[in-house]
């Protein structure tokens, strides 16, 4: 699908998305970023959408699929900041210090691994996708991102560990 076609079939479904992803969010700001998450995936998928039987159907479901994601992030987010504001409140700060200085080590480690392993392990761990999600991002195989999720995982505590001896 050539850029002129894209525009006469997919962009007209603007609106139609906005309003979706509104409802389902109940916030404008989410509801436009997700809106131009759906148009940029589907500019990526531009060549294969001939394949598909309803373009909209299609365009409703990656927008379905996008506002899950983030109200299931939102979610753990609200649930990980009370866990930390109750263990906050039960910890000394001489602990809460050195937690701190251990999640910006692990941090630092994420950065230092390969591009892919390093993508995955956050869109896992950070952004709370499902491994058949990232899967379907990534355009690798569930068991590749599984397999890569575990040797970055794997690398992430070699890597730690030995600072910390």
């Amino acid at each position: 699908m050539g850029q002129e076609q894209f525009k006469q079939e997919v962009l007209p479904l603007r609106e139609q998305l906005f309003y979706y992803a509104q409802r389902l969010l109940e916030d404008l700001e989410d509801a436009e970023d997700v809106i131009q998450e759906v148009f940029l995936k589907l500019w990526y998928m531009r060549d294969d959408l001939g394949s598909y039987n309803s373009i909209p159907a299609l365009s409703v479901q990656i927008t379905k699929h996008l506002c899950l994601n983030r109200i299931k992030v939102r979610q753990r987010s609200r649930e990980g900041l009370d866990t930390v504001v109750l263990t906050s409140q039960t910890l000394t700060p001489e602990v809460q210090l050195e937690q701190k200085d251990q999640v910006a080590q692990v941090m630092q480690i994420i950065d230092q691994l390969p591009g892919l392993q390093q993508t995955i392990l956050r869109m896992r761990h950070v952004d709370g996708f499902e491994v058949e999600e990232i899967a379907e991002l990534t355009g690798s195989k569930p068991e590749a991102v599984r397999m890569n999720l575990s040797r970055a995982r794997k690398k992430v505590k070699e890597m730690f560990f030995k600072i910390e001896a």
